[in-house]
């Protein structure tokens, strides 16, 4: 113990004898009781003495965002009128930046084209609560039509424009939405699914062909304009020239609850899923974002994330919209560009998600990343094993690390630039934001006490993060998915107590004693293997820092006979041909037994969604039977210590058990 804090036990210790008017012989053992007792105390007051700035910066950010929020309620605000605040305030400022044309759209600007789309969307009839799916790559146009339509009350279903035939129907079909609007980049993917679209479906199309496709454009307008009219697809682009640019007489009747339109999932684990946005979720996380990370007014923030997702159209475009940020849509992100786009729009923040801070240190060194003007990377999925060299290599003076998905009511945010952390827990006061870690069984159920309720974890063990459901509370509200057999999935009873309701993340994650949350794995992703759990994502990040930022998946495979399941590794080798030797090596300094991979898989590239997260799905299918002449297997023969080639020979012995693992 700490010899101030040994002072203040025995003090408290004569002052309770002194205060009970004890005997001495009655003393010494209620003082060592008391003294028992203060060990609690003292470490909690450690934590707290440790932790209290931390959660006090929080608690002003939470007591501003639901100060406006209740205000909003009240007011009976929407996005679209905020962003009218917005407007007034900063008419001329650039709102929007489109690198692919070096366009800039002022607040005035982008606030017109919103009220052309309104018009538009009158002119065809649609009615609150009717759905437009918007199917196109990042661009201001995407911005200028989901809150153009939010102005009548229209929703838009922002569909990832990676998908193609069943995926893209899946989508399209699950969201009821009554017209689909396409990039004419997409032509080709709306002409494959159109015979299975609705009949009473109306397609528009928007935009032109990006330059490389022009060259050959005499053929391409043609072929294109042939398969347009055999769609009977209106142009929207010549729609919204001739639509008034005025406000549209028109009194909204939703309110700051009620939807404004939907964002999936990313499909990882199955079929994306329809996650509803409604107006205060956006709100409060664009709210979170600019609070929390020091953004300022006059920041430009560079955004070269999809807008079909939640961190590139709320934690973003939201900046811009809700408190009057300038920002950068980059169409596609390049890692190749990145700093020298920076640098040329002076950007003062930039966004991340998934892998983009490790594909920008997989780069050779470049000018530009000592010339930017960068003070805040604000994301999620900052491997901590690649943390402290991208802010070094880059002087990324803060980074704003936080976890949560779309639809979650348990997100965490990392306000004070903890290492490797996804945000945190109070330890001083749990219960003002209830989230737990809670345990599981292997089988991924959950683990339950006597009375029925969840256990929570203590530090240092792993446990599902949940939170707990309040209707009432838009801090705590969870509006789940288009599908109510998918919002059903997500909700959990008798968690705290007995009648409550929490939503179950799906994630695991770890607390250190300072309340300090770290993520471990996707549930279902840690396997087992040698009698201990194993974690593919710390796996992953130990295997591609070895190998200079390669991307690498690593999941668990069943092998015939054998109890758990096998590490296996997915490599895409970055630069130079892969040294199988030197690789063995190194793997056996730098992982224990169990977590070495028991088979490898050498590829041209691994899979990734358009969020830069590792497809496994498809991996774990195929396992590790011999594949494509373009890659190499292995197996770690555990006798000879070394990886040997997978022929058909060595694939049918590990079937039927002759070979040792």
């Amino acid at each position: 113990m700490h010899p101030i804090s040994g002072a203040i036990v025995c003090l408290s210790v004569l002052g309770a004898v002194k205060l009970l008017s004890l005997p001495l012989f009655w003393g010494l053992p209620v003082g060592l009781v008391l003294c028992m007792a203060s060990r609690g105390f003292c470490k909690f007051l450690h934590v707290a003495l440790r932790t209290i700035k931390r959660d006090l910066m929080c608690l002003v950010v939470i007591l501003r965002v639901r100060f406006s929020m209740k205000s909003n309620v009240r007011k009976r605000s929407t996005i679209p009128s905020l962003f009218a605040q917005i407007v007034t305030r900063y008419p001329d400022k650039p709102a929007l930046i489109y690198e692919a044309t070096g366009e800039v759209w002022s607040f005035r600007e982008l606030q017109e084209r919103c009220h052309a789309v309104a018009h538009w969307a009158l002119a065809q009839g649609w009615a609150e609560g009717d759905v437009v799916a918007l199917y196109m790559e990042s661009q201001p146009l995407v911005v200028a039509l989901w809150l153009g339509l939010a102005e009548v009350g229209v929703e838009a279903a922002l569909i990832n424009h990676n998908l193609r035939q069943r995926s893209l129907l899946h989508c399209v079909s699950v969201s009821g939405a009554r017209a689909l609007v396409f990039g004419m980049e997409l032509t080709e993917a709306v002409s494959e699914v159109s015979s299975s679209l609705q009949p009473s479906m109306v397609l528009f199309s928007c935009g032109e062909q990006r330059q490389q496709q022009q060259q050959q454009q005499q053929q391409q307008e043609e072929e294109e304009e042939v398969k347009l009219r055999s769609l009977r697809v209106q142009n929207l682009d010549a729609l919204l020239a001739s639509s008034p640019k005025h406000p549209p007489n028109y009194t909204l009747r939703k309110e700051f609850n009620d939807r404004l339109f939907y964002i999936y999932t990313s499909g990882t684990t199955g079929m994306p899923k329809a996650a509803v946005v409604v107006h205060s979720r956006y709100f409060r996380i664009a709210a979170f974002g600019f609070h929390s990370f020091g953004m300022r007014h006059d920041d430009i923030i560079y955004n070269c994330l999809p807008l079909y997702h939640s961190a590139g159209t709320i934690m973003g475009v939201g900046q811009c919209l809700l408190f009057g940020l300038t920002v950068v849509i980059r169409r596609k992100f390049s890692a190749t560009h990145f700093w020298d786009d920076c640098v040329k729009y002076n950007c003062t923040v930039t966004q991340y998600i998934g892998e983009i801070c490790r594909y920008l240190l997989a780069q050779p060194v470049r000018p530009s990343e000592a010339h930017h003007r960068v003070r805040v990377a604000f994301g999620n999925g900052l491997r901590p094993s690649v943390w402290e060299e991208f802010v070094q290599r880059f002087r990324i003076r803060r980074v704003g690390e936080f976890y949560g998905a779309t639809e979650c009511n348990c997100s965490l945010i990392n306000i004070d630039g903890k290492v490797g952390s996804c945000g945190f827990s109070s330890r001083i006061l749990p219960d003002f934001y209830p989230i737990r870690l809670v345990r599981m069984h292997e089988d991924g159920k959950l683990h339950r006490d006597s009375q029925g309720l969840c256990v929570p974890c203590p530090p240092g063990e792993p446990g599902m993060l949940m939170g707990l459901i309040n209707p009432a509370d838009p801090l705590r509200r969870f509006d789940g998915y288009a599908d109510q057999d998918s919002t059903n999935q997500k909700i959990v009873h008798n968690v705290f107590k007995m009648g409550d309701s929490a939503y179950i993340s799906g994630d695991v994650l770890v607390m250190d004693e300072y309340g300090y949350m770290y993520f471990r794995d996707r549930s279902g992703d840690t396997f087992r293997w040698r009698g201990e759990n194993v974690s593919t994502t710390e796996v992953e990040g130990v295997l591609s820092g070895l190998l200079g930022h390669s991307d690498v998946a690593v999941y668990g495979v069943s092998v015939p006979g054998v109890e758990g399941k096998a590490g296996m590794a997915a490599i895409a080798p970055a630069g130079g041909p892969f040294d199988i030797d030197a690789f063995t090596i190194t793997v056996q300094k730098a992982l224990p037994s169990y977590a070495r991979p028991v088979f490898l898989r050498l590829m041209p590239s691994v899979d990734t969604t358009g969020t830069f997260k590792i497809q496994k799905m498809r991996l774990q299918r195929e396992g590790y039977r011999p594949q494509e002449s373009s890659e190499d297997m292995y197996f770690l023969n555990s006798r000879a210590g070394s990886y040997e080639p997978v022929t058909d020979e060595l694939y049918s012995a590990i079937m039927e058990g002759e070979v040792c693992l």
